[in-house]
């Protein structure tokens, strides 16, 4: 049988047109009728996490993976929050909620039935409720202190059945009010570098003071060090330059390896009649050592250098940074 593939590719791009219109109409909402609510619901969340207390996501099916991915992200931006499973908790895992902390359940239609069950309880523990789900005049929505309208024209499923569009709108919903929170309370990037010390994120996070070649593996000479020495130095610590230093380790210039040469060039057999001070870069370009590793990176490749020294604020030479730990490190 022939197969029409340009068919297949409309009916496939026809799925994302439909979950890209569902977006955009929650969009116009969050900028019109919802702009209140989320507002309150950011406000409920922010409050909660500024008491040390804690976002608790539900949901069943589909809603449930949903819920367990915002509740990452919440994580992720610095508010602490979990996934709770309607039907474990139902069975002894509703003692993980204290009061004070705020649910957040999911539910497309309002009315699934592990959800409702536990209203009663989390009513009684004095927890605030807030709903993403497709009908405001659903039960769940009902009993919540905030409703968020997660409604859509159309599943993006032929048949109108299959949670498609309606756990797009949810998951974009979700990631909106963390990040909304993480916002209001202020969480910088120095706090996301603390919560992803491992991976990718964590890699391109980690500190120049935790990649520095430093003690003993710092080049380093003084500024009437003879050249040859200077060379030795060089070559000894394999990072094609070396520092020049003073009292304190004060940095005073920087050597490299295209130094040398254009020495070389100039002065031939005459090279090695002078000190580091002499050839120095009196001005070389120098980092903080808590400054990120992708920052030193982007710093390196702007200015066409393969290191860095990193310096205290008060001058004094702490290590070297160079370009191939940053490839390995921010790359990763």
């Amino acid at each position: 049988m022939a197969i029409n593939h340009q068919t297949e590719r409309t009916q496939s791009s026809e799925v994302v047109r439909t979950e890209a219109r569902a977006l955009l109409e929650l969009a116009m909402r969050l900028d019109g009728p919802m702009a209140a609510p989320f507002a309150r619901a950011v406000e409920l969340l922010a409050e909660a996490a500024g008491r040390g207390e804690r976002v608790v996501l539900l949901g069943m099916g589909k809603s449930g993976l949903i819920a367990r991915k915002i509740a990452a992200t919440f994580c992720s931006t610095g508010t602490p929050a979990y996934f709770l499973h309607p039907a474990e908790a139902m069975h002894g895992d509703l003692g993980v909620v204290v009061a004070g902390d705020v649910v957040v359940a999911l539910s497309a239609s309002g009315e699934t039935e592990e959800v409702l069950a536990l209203l009663p309880a989390l009513a009684r523990l004095g927890c605030s409720l807030i709903s993403l789900c497709g009908e405001g005049g659903s039960t769940l929505a009902q009993a919540s202190e905030v409703w968020l309208d997660a409604s859509v024209a159309a599943e993006a499923c032929v048949l109108n059945l299959a949670p498609t569009a309606s756990t797009t709108v949810m998951l974009a919903l979700g990631d909106a009010l963390a990040l909304e929170v993480s916002r209001r309370r202020g969480f910088a990037v120095e706090d996301f570098a603390e919560l992803h010390p491992g991976g990718r994120l964590g890699r391109r996070l980690a500190r120049v003071g935790e990649l520095m070649h430093s003690g003993e593996a710092l080049p380093r000479v003084s500024r009437d060090t003879p050249m040859a020495q200077v060379i030795h130095e060089m070559s000894h610590k394999r990072l094609g330059m070396t520092t020049v230093l003073g009292e304190g380790n004060a940095l005073l210039g920087v050597i490299s390896d295209g130094d040398l040469r254009r020495l070389l060039e100039r002065d031939g057999p005459n090279s090695l009649a002078h000190t580091a001070g002499e050839i120095m870069n009196a001005r070389p370009v120098t980092i903080a050592p808590e400054a990120f590793a992708g920052e030193a990176l982007a710093l390196m490749e702007a200015r066409k250098i393969t290191s860095l020294i990193v310096v205290a604020a008060s001058g004094e030479a702490l290590g070297v940074v160079h370009l191939h730990d940053l490839w390995v490190t921010a790359r990763a």
